[in-house]
């Protein structure tokens, strides 16, 4: 990714992974802003034990993916959580 992209996107850290209610083999990773204030959603199939994709610590994410963190418990559940990973993690470690 060069300079120019990452002024174009946002990091976002690792906050929550929780599998799908409604459909069967679906994991859905949660990452937010340090400040909790927006978040960012991944869904990835789980198909097979061969199909390797890391997820990472952090992400960078463009600013039109972002959503907005309305509840003021989850908002802080999520500054809370992206800090930790923050100060615990470098952005690219395998989480």
């Amino acid at each position: 990714m060069s300079d120019d992209d990452r002024d174009e996107t946002v990091q976002v850290w690792l906050v929550e992974r929780t599998y799908s209610d409604d459909e069967q083999n679906i994991i859905i990773l949660t990452y937010a802003t340090p400040d909790g204030e927006q978040y960012f959603r991944k869904e990835r199939a789980l198909t097979s034990f061969s199909d390797v994709r890391d997820t990472t610590a952090a992400v960078e994410a463009e600013p039109g993916n972002l959503g907005d963190v309305s509840d003021s418990d989850l908002k802080e559940q999520y500054a809370a959580e992206a800090q930790r990973m923050q100060e615990v993690h470098d952005p690219d470690d395998v989480i």
